[in-house]
């Protein structure tokens, strides 16, 4: 395929500054954004994989499924009056950019619908905005019609549509009650988004280069999340580059898909480094002790000279390239964390081996309003967010919480059928602070915990010091007994959780927080049996947390319950390897958990159905037909009995 091209200017530089030229001069509208985004027709705006091919779609291609795609919901939304609500329920790929723009198109406002709430908060704010029709990729939701995508393309073409475009976009909170936020932006607020892109291309080098004569971005962060709508898709997509798309989460699809299409930035939440970082660590760490000394020892020398040009930039691509190698490639020149606080040493992990992952900051409320622009890694590695962007302006109340005005922000917001205009500062409710005109977010001030001596504690502050390499996790919140509120901390130590784990890690935490004088503010610690983040979180969420503790819905582990439990677990499963030993003839000890009956030690379909029988007897289970000779381990079968037991009881 073509290489995307830069409308014939020579440097990045001049081609952003005559396009943003160029679009300033319009009226400002979805119209002349459509325009403009979609004039360079023949450069790619979609890729993906395909078995072993890569499919492409260009902009020409996209804006002519728009265009027909908009003709075809005018007709299917028949009485809805110009400006109505239609929801767009639908994970990232090309369909979702041509569907976006066809509701806008066809005179509608587009809700993007968060794929990963559940269905009563969805419904909340369907309801919120009157919405009538939902343009979804298979989902169906109740009481509201629904179009499948694919019905609206292919068919008889319809009468072109001259209806005016829709005038907002409106954009949900990651709520988490059934009332979540909807935030509405008109083009006024996303010229002004658009223009503060020029801050970063202008101020910083890395984000301007391309790879192979590309451009590509990695569709991580859902479109319908505002990092993923502004900062992803409009920043890129005005900019007539190129998106690849990501097939799943898996961190196999990720790094092939990364590497197979060479993509150049990635911009992803907090979670996503961290999971990373930590397999990565883990990849050195199993490679021997003596190469694990040999990274540390590189990462400090990378430390003390990694600012200083050309040497330093020298030792770091030569040191580190076979780290590089083994995670991203050498494609990707620029990436972006934001969402939620990230760990100094992830930051400086990515930046001290040669790529260049800068802090960001925004809010469905306010759009994207900072990045850290500086070159130097000693600031990068800090967590600063940067300044604020050209069309906003920060500022910090007595109370220490970030205040945030200007163009970009949202024209209103919608809450408990309220609306609320957003004209003045706006309280972030972000704890910050500034430190050489950079900022820094230091957490929220609703998840500030109250201790008994009368001290705020700072879960963002606090959590770093109780856990190492993110062996479990940690939350800490406000729960309340007998009306006083008790800092908690809620503890994540897996799936399975035997007593074992549950006093080392316990022990592991209460020796943290004596380490750091904090036994005598922290009392409580809970194991819980799911995972603190939800599939459909980018963080922690302390206020859902603290809600499902306070109505009894978060399922508690109690420590003498798993003590019981692994007793009755072990006597069952002795039970069946002494059943394994008689009919094998060998001692119960020499028989593993997992060694196979039949493949391993050699029994026979007589021996297996005479110890069956003998189960059977013994504990007056039935083993059904279907699962005769399936289940043909120790393990196997002790877990069944188990599971059958449970449910007679």
């Amino acid at each position: 395929m073509k290489n995307n091209t830069l409308g014939g200017y020579k440097t990045v530089d001049a081609y952003v500054s005559a396009k943003l030229k160029h679009f300033n001069s319009l009226e400002h509208s979805f119209a002349s954004m459509f325009e403009v985004m979609f004039s360079e027709r023949e450069n790619i705006i979609y890729e993906k994989s395909c078995g072993y091919k890569i499919e492409y779609a260009t902009y020409g291609e996209a804006c002519d499924r728009a265009v027909s795609c908009s003709n075809r919901i005018r007709k299917l939304a028949g009485g809805l009056h110009h400006d109505s609500v239609i929801g767009l329920y639908m994970e990232n790929d090309i369909n979702w950019i041509v569907a976006f723009w066809a509701i806008l198109r066809s005179g509608f406002r587009p809700l993007l619908l968060n794929a990963r709430l559940g269905d009563e908060i969805l419904s909340a704010a369907m309801k919120s905005c009157d919405t009538r029709l939902v343009i979804s990729d298979g989902k169906v939701f109740e009481g509201v019609s629904t179009v499948v995508f694919d019905k609206l393309m292919g068919g008889v073409e319809p009468e072109e549509c001259c209806e005016d475009f829709g005038t907002e976009v409106l954009i949900m909170s990651s709520g988490t009650t059934s009332s979540p936020k909807i935030c509405a932006y008109t083009p006024e607020e996303f010229y002004c988004l658009i223009n503060d892109s020029y801050d970063i291309i202008a101020k910083c080098d890395r984000i301007q280069k391309f790879y192979e004569g590309q451009i590509k971005l990695l569709t991580f962060l859902p479109f319908y999340h505002i990092f993923g709508l502004v900062a992803v898709y409009v920043w890129f997509a005005f900019f007539a580059r190129t998106f690849v798309h990501l097939g799943d989460y898996s961190a196999q699809t990720i790094l092939n898909t990364i590497r197979r299409h060479k993509v150049t930035h990635i911009f992803a939440v907090p979670m996503f480094w961290n999971e990373v970082y930590k397999q990565a660590i883990k990849t050195i760490r199993d490679r021997g002790e003596e190469t694990y000394e040999r990274f540390c020892k590189g990462m400090d020398i990378a430390r003390r000279i990694g600012d200083v040009p050309l040497i330093g930039q020298r030792f770091i691509r030569s040191a580190f390239s076979e780290v590089r190698e083994n995670l991203f490639g050498e494609s990707i020149s620029f990436m972006i964390t934001g969402g939620s606080e990230i760990k100094p040493e992830v930051l400086s992990f990515f930046n001290l081996i040669g790529y260049h992952l800068a802090n960001g900051y925004g809010m469905t409320e306010i759009g994207i309003t900072s990045v850290e622009l500086s070159p130097k890694r000693e600031i990068l590695n800090k967590g600063f967010v940067g300044k604020p962007l050209t069309s906003v302006e920060y500022s910090i109340s007595e109370e220490g919480s970030l205040l945030v005005r200007g163009g970009s922000v949202a024209k209103y917001i919608l809450e408990d059928g309220k609306r609320l205009e957003l004209s003045d500062w706006y309280d972030t409710r972000d704890l910050a602070e500034c430190v050489d005109g950079h900022y820094r977010i230091l957490g929220r001030m609703d998840d500030l915990v109250i201790a008994e001596n009368g001290e705020n504690l700072n879960p963002c502050l606090v959590e770093p010091l109780l856990t190492e390499n993110d062996s479990y996790q940690l939350c800490l919140v406000g729960t309340v007994k007998d009306g006083e509120i008790l800092p908690t901390l809620l503890v994540y130590a897996g799936s399975y959780v035997t007593a074992e784990r549950y006093e080392t890690v316990r022990g592991e935490i209460l020796r943290r927080l004596q380490k750091n004088s904090l036994s005598s503010m922290i009392r409580k610690i809970l194991f819980v049996k799911k995972p603190l983040v939800d599939a459909g979180d980018i963080k922690i969420n302390r206020t859902r947390l603290t809600e499902q503790y306070a109505s009894g819905s978060l399922e508690i582990l109690d420590p003498e319950k798993i003590a019981a439990a692994e007793c009755a677990e072990n006597e069952l499963a002795d039970y069946v390897r002494a059943l394994f030993a008689a009919a094998l003839e060998k001692p119960a000890e020499e028989i593993g958990m997992d060694a196979d009956f039949f493949l391993d030690e050699g029994g026979t379909s007589l021996d297996y159905f005479a110890m069956i029988s003998k189960i059977q007897e013994d504990y007056a289970v039935s083993f059904p037909a279907t699962q005769e000779k399936t289940m043909t381990t120790v393990r196997e079968l002790y877990s069944f009995i188990e599971e059958t037991l449970k449910n007679v009881d």
